[in-house]
């Protein structure tokens, strides 16, 4: 996997220097908060593995940062270990109460806070929880989502995959691939930030494929958004020879050379409003068939 993102959100710079420095030395991407409002513009800007939030903040507490996560369809698998100077067994029961994951009291082990974040991060990837890659929900989320949406009606589900992505991959490397695979989720949280609402969900089903859930009335224009800036911001990944050349050399699966077009944004979209579904294989067989057709398309 690529480096897992931490934010630590602590309004004391001496600790947040020394989390950053420590956790970027044992190979971690870190970025840092000193507010609560803060947190929450950075988590939807670029979607972290793990949040270590400290309870005491100038504005709203971590309690506060805590419940909004936990309740924004999009955050709401994001692990939180709080960290904090309290030691009461009330203030324990209220962290865990709004979701925490885990809960360490200042002064902590920067040892044992390390085993809790890797050991926190790890478990929602063993739980099918989260892709190592993107940090968005996967597996066993996806399908917690799809089996809500068969109860309710408005939705509609994208089945999302980036073409082309294995010849980029196989020309410029999986570090590369992995970069691109970042953008689209982070491109997936703009788009959907502008247009959508706080009950959308993005689910990384994995590799190049991802799905988007978000509102009928809107969804025509998220469509379209998602395409239109994936294809215009995408091209920074490559060099500057393919891009004005417009595709890439790449090996086919029999080994010639071969021009692959530059990537692209294929998607299929399914609702209850142009669709009737059984159960959530249903759901995803039909968006997968849409996806296709879109491609071909």
């Amino acid at each position: 996997m690529g480096k897992a993102r931490l934010l630590v959100v602590e309004d004391d710079f001496d600790i947040s220097n020394m989390l950053k420095i420590y956790f970027i030395s044992q190979g971690y991407d870190v970025d840092t908060a000193p507010r609560g409002e803060v947190a929450l513009e950075k988590t939807r800007q670029v979607m972290p593995h793990l949040i270590v939030l400290d309870i005491m903040l100038p504005d709203i507490d971590g309690y506060e940062v805590c419940k909004r996560l936990r309740t924004n369809t999009r955050t709401s698998h994001i692990p939180v270990i709080f960290l904090t100077q309290k030691d009461e067994r009330s203030d324990r029961l209220q962290g865990l109460e709004l979701g925490a994951d885990d809960y360490i009291t200042k002064p902590f082990d920067i040892e044992e806070l390390r085993l809790r974040v890797q050991n926190a991060i790890a478990r929602a990837e063993r739980e099918s929880l989260t892709d190592a890659q993107s940090g968005l929900p996967s597996g066993r989320l996806i399908e917690d989502q799809l089996r809500r949406l068969i109860r309710e009606k408005d939705w509609v589900l994208m089945d999302i995959r980036i073409n082309h992505y294995d010849p980029f991959k196989d020309v410029y490397g999986f570090i590369a691939a992995n970069d691109v695979l970042r953008f689209c989720g982070m491109l997936l949280g703009e788009v959907l930030d502008t247009l959508g609402s706080d009950n959308d969900f993005i689910g990384h089903a994995g590799g190049d494929n991802f799905i988007v859930i978000t509102g009928f009335e809107k969804s025509k224009e998220v469509r379209d958004r998602l395409k239109e800036r994936f294809g215009e911001a995408v091209q920074s990944h490559y060099n500057f020879m393919d891009r004005q050349q417009g595709f890439l050399m790449a090996p086919d699966e029999n080994g010639a050379p071969t021009k692959f077009p530059l990537m692209t944004l294929s998607v299929g979209a399914v609702s209850p409003r142009t669709h009737s579904f059984a159960d959530i294989r249903e759901i995803t067989e039909l968006a997968a068939d849409a996806r296709r057709q879109d491609l071909q398309g």
